[in-house]
């Protein structure tokens, strides 16, 4: 039930009754009518645009539209008040008896109310983490995992069909460099001292790495030169880093259904088939660059490369795909995995990227622009970086790591939950602060605890009503109270805050925006207690009551929050707690 959306259908269905009767011309487009919360919540319940968006097509005054609309919802019995404001706006009051019903929908469909349909089945690809498989896990890495995982979460729930997919980046140099310096490791194992030179990886994480290397082969690799040596270490590595990943990822509660290799791209003709796609489409060329920003023409040598129209997307430089050489550049298997995403069938992409990959945004929007004809679209997420302070300081680097804090080092300090929701406390392309301090703090400023004890006061009530009152509190009780109990405007400010879930989950799905999960829980956390505390002043708002009738459909209204608490938590991959100690 989505009180929102069917408020909605009844304006939209009392407009064309005014269509029909000739007090509105026929034909209007109602695509842009909306019911939303008003801006202040002292105007009503809800609020609607439909006489501004429709009074120029229409050619009438936004307030005649208004009034005209505003006289037959009021026949409709949900409707309690219909009042135009300004220019035109329509401030909407419901019966209580239209929010209190919604705590019987809440409580029959359980951690199901708020699924939406939206999606219809489409297929959404989200690529997130991908991480270079030369070391564990940074923090950084840690926010685009949740926020990837949580999005995925988000879209299934608004009715997606969504794969969530990892990029192994071992394609590219840095896993020769990953190589050389496992094998530095490996000459340690035997008793050597390790050559750490400049641009190795200089982090501990490498040591198992060689004592491993050592135990498959023994001192055979010692003085061979690195041609012998070089691809069985590299891939022998490159398995090792991965297998710490994915542990690291189980350790956040974060599962991937499919892992894509970079390797995998190259002599299997994929490259190859992608770029000529693309030349059929006229979208590739050969050609030269203009000099890079900042470089002498004396110092510049232009070469011929094959390029990729980018510019025709609005890029603001065609992109090389093949040097002068023949070699691939980086962006030619990035052209094949996403041309491998089209040829799977995906209706829509999404990549998470940090923000350092900003300049790949407009290039490979086009690319999957052209690749699938303008059938299927890519958003890119740009995850900015996590500052950890503790104490009002930053954070030390890792020594395990060498030169960062690792994604295991914070979930051994706090755990994985509260790194879960702290990371969806800011939209992805704000900076967000970790400190330790506040998220360990039992207070409103801490996000976490707040909406967590909000589920474990509800908790506590159902414990109380069993032993104290020995009411029946299961849902099927609950779901059958005497809901008219719930008329203190304390109350059905909760039901109100519980009737935006639907649309909260259908707008967040839209905007790819998993953090307003996480605003919204806090939100509903803070008015329940709000309610709680009332009744420390005000008898008749407490959840237990003399009244058995009263009493239970007080409860069911907690209950009720703690339902959607626990279905907003699921979408972020959080544990509900329900005992606070």
């Amino acid at each position: 039930m989505n009180l929102f959306a069917d408020i909605r259908e009844l304006v939209v269905a009392e407009l064309q009754a005014l269509m029909a009767e000739g007090a509105l011309p026929q034909g209007l487009d109602l695509a842009g009518v909306a019911v939303e919360p008003p801006r202040d919540a002292g105007h009503g319940d809800m609020a609607t645009n439909a006489a501004m968006v429709l009074a120029k097509p229409a050619g009438m005054q936004p307030r005649a539209i208004a009034d005209a609309l505003a006289a037959r919802l009021m026949a409709d019995p949900r409707i309690a008040g219909a009042d135009v404001a300004g220019p035109g706006f329509l401030n909407l009051r419901l019966e209580p008896a239209a929010w209190q019903g919604l705590v019987r929908e809440v409580l029959v469909q359980g951690t199901q109310y708020g699924r939406s349909t939206l999606g219809q089945g489409r297929r959404v690809n989200v690529e997130f983490v991908s991480a270079n498989p030369t070391g564990p896990m940074h923090v950084a890495h840690a926010r685009g995992a949740v926020v990837g995982d949580a999005l995925a979460a988000l879209l299934a729930f608004a009715g997606y069909q969504v794969t969530r997919e990892y990029y192994i980046n071992d394609g590219g140099g840095q896993v020769d460099v990953l190589a050389r310096s496992a094998f530095e490791r490996y000459r340690e194992a035997h008793g050597l001292s390790p050559e750490i030179a400049e641009g190795l990886y200089p982090g501990d994480y490498l040591i198992p790495v060689g004592t491993a290397l050592k135990d498959k082969y023994g001192a055979s690799l010692l003085d061979q030169p690195e041609s012998v040596w070089l691809a069985d270490v590299r891939v022998f590595a490159t398995d090792m880093m991965m297998a710490m990943i994915r542990e690291d990822l189980a350790a956040l509660g974060v599962e991937m259904d499919v892992y894509s290799s970079e390797k995998a791209l190259y002599g299997t003709g994929q490259i190859e088939a992608a770029l000529e796609r693309l030349r059929a489409l006229d979208l590739i060329y050969s050609g030269t660059l203009e000099p890079p920003k900042g470089k002498a023409p004396e110092d510049w040598e232009p070469r011929e490369q094959t390029l990729f129209r980018s510019t025709a997307f609005g890029d603001d430089q065609d992109r090389p795909v093949q040097k002068s050489d023949g070699a691939w550049t980086y962006f030619a298997p990035d052209i094949a995995y996403h041309y491998n995403k089209v040829v799977r069938g995906f209706d829509e992409l999404i990549n998470i990227f940090g923000a350092d990959h900003s300049g790949y945004v407009k290039r490979l929007k086009a690319v999957v622009s052209a690749l699938s004809e303008n059938r299927v679209t890519l958003d890119i997420k740009l995850i900015q970086l996590v500052k950890l302070l503790k104490g009002g300081q930053i954070v030390k680097m890792s020594k395990r790591a060498g030169t960062f804090v690792t994604l295991r080092d914070l979930i051994d300090e706090v755990g994985p939950d509260v790194v879960r929701f702290v990371m969806l406390t800011r939209k992805n392309d704000v900076a967000l602060d970790f400190d330790f301090d506040k998220v360990t703090e039992q207070s409103k400023d801490n996000p976490v605890f707040y909406v967590q004890y909000a589920n474990a006061r509800v908790n506590s009530i159902l414990r109380k009503a069993r032993s104290d009152a020995s009411l029946d509190v299961s849902d099927a009780a609950l779901s059958a109270a005497h809901l008219v109990h719930l008329g203190h405007e304390a109350e059905l400010e909760v039901i109100r805050k519980l009737g935006e879930w639907p649309r909260l989950v259908e707008i967040a799905a839209k905007g790819h925006e998993p953090h307003r999960v996480a605003f919204y829980l806090y939100e509903l956390a803070s008015d329940f207690h709000g309610l709680w505390n009332k009744g420390n002043d005000d008898d008749s708002l407490r959840f237990l009551q003399e009244d058995a009738a009263v009493s239970t459909a007080k409860i069911a209204l907690a209950r009720a929050v703690g339902v959607v608490i626990c279905a907003g938590l699921g979408i972020l991959g959080v544990t509900p707690v329900e005992e606070m100690r």
